[in-house]
């Protein structure tokens, strides 16, 4: 009995336990993203059942389920993850970032296309690549990070221009400048200074990068096509952020640095050693004649010679050193980011706010830039078919700009190499020295005393409206506006300086830039079984008009008054109005055929003010294809090969880069005849100018192996541009110079190489390395014929444009070093090699191998990260090309410009001195006529341009989830980073910075600047 009862209940109590195990509960949790953040509109899915819900707007959920079933996490964007139903009724998750899933979309300003959907060359980078970075202006992130892009600064002075080529240079007298769209909009860029002899201040640093999502880079003619006139340069397309649905979070970034020369400068003489080398220059030059007093006697041979009462005086003065280099240098010169951000929304609709905040010193006194700036992007459902888009972007900059574009004497950093250092900066009371016995002004001073501002307010208003027809096909009609107020204002003192003998004089602009687009789209996708359609049409009219005011006036009446108002005499005023306007009609198509096989075309009809009624309208158009191999059938077995796809394409983009109304023959009326006014010819005019046109096929493969462990691309090249708006000479008799016309050909083809290598992928530890490689072959193969059918040559002091020559081919005379008997400099007969003369002018002019544009850019970068720690490096390498020392004459004259008028470099020690001896520097002279010579342009100046630099060095450490849910917050993230900390220049005798612009030249600018910044990142 008592066996039976005891069998009876353990029945029972199995029963229980079954029935309790089989029983449902309630399951509920919290979901977040990798940043802590709550993730609203996760799909949560019962494995195996229909069952399923999505989290709320907080990120939370609840869902019945069985213990030992299966919950299933997935959304857009992050990896899917699951987790096994236990004992206990709380399920919380972080979700990962699916990486792979996010670079799938692709934005191309007209449209957005997935990876695979894309038949042309395009690069994107991702908000992590650009918002950390210490940047001024927003596109310095693209170098290194795109192949077959070269980017340098116009100068080191915050906010400046940069010279952006996009697979070479492929116009000679039109613009080689990419086009830049924002948020799908073709926006302005360029300098805003308000004098091209001032510091350049660029359009797009009013663009904080904090607010940029995404740029991508649109190289070949698939991708740049749909922009048509504009495209042949490349484009660049920006997109900001949006808000994203969820409870409103925040985002705090400050930061704070310090800032050095990124490279040495050439080093200036002292005062000391300028005078030995100005002894050695009268020995060389009257030593060996009739007075017969040597080397050692030419100090007391001085004061009977020319230029030594500066050193007479300095000499009396006990020898005292003015080091201006330093004493315009500031000291550790700062850079100051602070930006907060809310995002949030509802199942409607979302928005993005932000204000930012940016200060950087220049490295020199008298300079800095400042910028605010605002951002509220709103996107709104309307109704299920109708959606509200506007996206608003307002900033000030203003930027305390000096003379640099040229060998300015009031240029603070070259005081350096144009001041003498037997002038001193400060008198012995401590204040500045204004009576020198130089024609040059004491730079200091004048940073102290006189102002030259730009200061830049820039509105960027883009909204639209989207309203679905019927379904799938929608319309959209969009209206942008970019409205650009520039003022400038100059003031130079009436104590010392430039406007010492007016009374001091001032001089203000303002220049208004309004340009707007309106779009209007149709766009309308189907399929039909596993063919793809999506099919778009765009109208679009653009038009930009700039007004300008200018004023100058001089003789103030009282120091302490800087505005235009209060000057009394010699008043001047000008004014003007330019505008133009483009019109465009654009069809896209896109089809795809399972996912496999890809097709697109894309036309368009695009017509320019700039061009003459007639010949205002272009066409444009392109084709390409795609096969993702790795999608087949027969590729399922392969399981080494993770993507494996072949893509080509051709098409027609065009450049209409030129003056406004450069097609028309013009008159002036400015001028003045016996103070009556007067009209003269100012433009010859060609009726039959249009457009600049670009012919570009590109072929590449994109690949991946082993689950993307090595990922990365491959791609051929070939840009041919024809039809060239090139300024061709004409005959004297018609008064004029020179005509725009179209004519000639250049040819720009490379290998494009990107790869990236996985090397550790797990949850607590990753490294990655990834680079790329590009190589460019430049050639002209056209250009217009003279009078005789001969083709013409274009040559300026340096460099000539010739058929079968590169566009930037070095042309002077051969530099064949220094005679070792006498100290003579030396050049070749011919140009090149061979026989030598001591005579320039009987030396030919000839071409000197390598031109200014890189045959090979490449970049290279690692990453590391290991439980919340991080590390990053960058680096960029350009080279095969060659770089010219511009303002050689000043700095490394063996003639008097070097050694009394201005200030040489330490290199002139190196100068010749005894017979027999091997240097590359020439004997010094005293009498400037003969001795300037050897700084005349030759290859002597000319260098291996071939660098490397360290971009970027970073090391972040975030707070564990644990730690920073103690502190209420959703992240906390802290990181130091390094900017240009290293450069290796392959040729030693280049001291300046080898990062140069477009056309190859040193510069005496503002270097470029390395810097120390640690930041910190808060989220909640």
């Amino acid at each position: 009995m008592k066996s039976k009862l005891t069998w009876i209940l353990t029945s029972f109590m199995v029963l229980c336990v079954s029935f309790s195990f089989a029983q449902g509960k309630t399951i509920s949790g919290n979901v977040t993203d990798q940043e802590g953040l709550p993730l609203p509109g996760v799909s949560v899915v019962v494995v195996g059942t229909t069952s399923g819900t999505q989290t709320d707007f907080d990120g939370n959920y609840t869902i019945d389920a069985n213990a030992g079933q299966v919950l299933r996490f997935s959304y857009i964007g992050q990896k899917t993850a699951e987790r096994t139903v236990g004992s206990t009724n709380v399920i919380n998750l972080q979700m990962e970032e699916d990486a792979q899933a996010l670079e799938e979309v692709i934005v191309l300003g007209y449209s957005t296309r997935g990876k695979n959907e894309i038949t042309g060359s395009t690069v994107q980078l991702k908000s992590s690549e650009i918002n950390d970075v210490p940047l001024v202006t927003v596109d310095q992130a693209l170098q290194g990070k795109v192949a077959g892009l070269t980017i340098a600064s116009s100068s080191g002075t915050p906010g400046s221009t940069q010279d952006i080529r996009i697979r070479g240079v492929g116009s000679i007298s039109a613009s080689n400048d990419p086009l830049f769209v924002i948020d799908g909009v073709p926006v302005i860029s360029g300098n805003f200074s308000g004098s091209t002899a001032f510091s350049s201040l660029s359009a797009l640093s009013a663009i904080n990068n904090q607010d940029v999502e995404s740029i991508t880079v649109l190289k070949d003619a698939s991708a740049t096509s749909a922009y048509g006139a504009r495209g042949s340069n490349g484009v660049v397309v920006i997109t900001t952020k949006k808000g994203k649905q969820g409870k409103t979070s925040f985002n705090y970034t400050s930061s704070y640095g310090v800032q050095d020369f990124a490279v040495d400068q050439p080093t200036p003489l002292t005062a000391a050693q300028r005078e030995q080398l100005y002894y050695d220059a009268l020995y060389n030059t009257f030593g060996d004649g009739g007075n017969n007093f040597t080397r050692a006697e030419a100090p007391a041979e001085a004061p009977t010679r020319g230029g030594w009462g500066a050193y007479a005086a300095w000499i009396d003065a006990g020898r005292p050193e003015g080091n201006w280099g330093e004493e315009v240098k500031r000291k550790n010169p700062t850079i100051v980011n602070h930006n907060i951000s809310a995002s949030g929304g509802d199942e409607k609709g979302s928005f993005y706010a932000s204000l930012g905040y940016s200060k950087t010193e220049a490295l020199v006194v008298g300079s800095d830039f400042e910028r605010i700036n605002g951002v509220f992007n709103f996107t709104r459902n309307l109704s299920d078919k109708l959606k509200f888009d506007t996206n608003m972007n307002v900033s000030n900059t203003r930027q305390n700009a000096f003379l640099e574009q040229s060998a300015f004497f009031a240029n603070p950093f070259l005081s350096r190499y144009f001041m003498p250092p037997t002038e001193q900066p400060y008198n012995e009371d401590g204040s500045l020295n204004t009576n020198l016995n130089t024609s040059l002004f004491n730079t200091l001073y004048l940073a102290e005393n006189d102002i030259a501002e730009n200061d830049l307010t820039r509105a960027i208003i883009n909204s639209s409206l989207e309203y679905e027809i019927i379904d799938r096909l929608k319309f959209k009609t969009r209206f942008s506006i970019d409205y650009n107020l520039s003022a400038y204002r100059r003031y130079e003192n009436r104590v010392h300086g430039g406007g010492l003998a007016d009374g001091g004089t001032a001089e203000s602009s303002i220049n208004r830039n309004f340009n707007w687009v309106t779009q209007n789209s149709l766009n309308y996708t189907f399929s039909v079984g596993q063919h793809n359609f999506d099919l778009t049409a765009l109208q679009e009219y653009q038009k930009n008009k700039t007004n300008y005011l200018y004023g100058a006036g001089e003789n103030f009446p009282v120091d302490g008054l800087t505005y235009l108002d209060n000057t009394s005499a010699n008043f001047a005023v000008s004014s003007n109005f330019t505008d133009w306007a483009n019109a465009s009609y654009l069809g896209l198509l896109n089809y795809n055929f399972a996912g496999k096989y890809i097709f697109d075309a894309t036309y368009r009809n695009e017509g320019s003010s700039r061009f003459a009624p007639g010949l205002r309208f272009g066409d444009f158009w392109s084709v390409g294809a795609a096969w993702n191999v790795s999608q087949e059938d027969f590729m399922s077995s392969v399981d080494f090969v993770s993507q494996l796809r072949l893509r080509g394409s051709y098409g027609v983009s065009g450049n209409s880069g030129i003056d406004i109304n450069a097609y028309q023959a013009l008159l002036g009326f400015s001028a003045d005849y016996d103070n009556q006014g007067a009209i003269f010819p100012t433009g010859f005019g060609n009726s039959l100018l249009t457009w600049e046109k670009n012919a570009n096929y590109d072929v590449g493969v994109d690949f991946g192996f082993f689950d993307d462990v090595v990922s990365g691309s491959v791609a051929y090249f070939n840009k041919r541009t024809y039809d060239l708006l090139q300024n061709v000479p004409l005959s004297r008799t018609t008064g004029f110079s020179e005509v725009a016309t179209n004519i000639g050909e250049i040819v720009n083809k490379g290998v494009e190489v990107d790869a990236t290598f996985n090397i550790i992928r797990s949850n607590d530890l990753n490294w990655s390395i990834s680079g790329n490689y590009a190589t460019l072959d430049n050639e002209v193969t056209k250009l217009a014929l003279d009078a005789n059918g001969e083709e013409i040559t274009i040559t300026t002091g340096t460099r000539r444009i010739e058929v079968g020559q590169p566009i930037n081919a070095w042309y002077m005379r051969g530099w064949a070093g220094v005679d070792p008997a006498n100290g003579d400099p030396l050049w070749y007969v011919n140009g090149t090699d061979g026989a030598t003369t001591n005579d320039y002018n009987a030396a030919e002019v000839a071409y000197q191998g390598e031109n200014a544009t890189p045959q090979y850019s490449a970049g290279f970068g690692t990453h590391f990260d290991f439980k919340g720690f991080s590390f990053d490096a960058d680096f960029y390498t350009a080279g095969g090309h060659k770089v010219y020392e511009d303002w050689s004459r000043y700095t490394k004259s063996n003639g008097t410009f070097s050694t009394r008028v201005f200030n040489g470099t330490s290199e002139l020690l190196n100068s010749w001195t005894t017979p027999g001896q091997i240097t590359d520097y020439p004997a010094l002279r005293a009498n400037a006529g003969d001795g300037n010579r050897a700084a005349f342009t030759s290859s002597r100046f000319l260098y291996e341009g071939d660098y490397v630099r360290l971009r970027n060095l970073s090391l972040g450490y975030s707070l564990p989830s644990s730690a920073t849910k103690a502190l209420g917050m959703d992240a906390i993230n802290f990181s130091v980073r390094g900017t240009n900390l290293l450069t290796w220049v392959k040729d030693d005798r280049l001291k300046y910075d080898p990062e140069v612009r477009a056309d190859g030249f040193t510069r005496l600018t503002t270097p470029p600047v390395k810097s120390f910044v640690f930041g910190v990142n808060l989220k909640f």
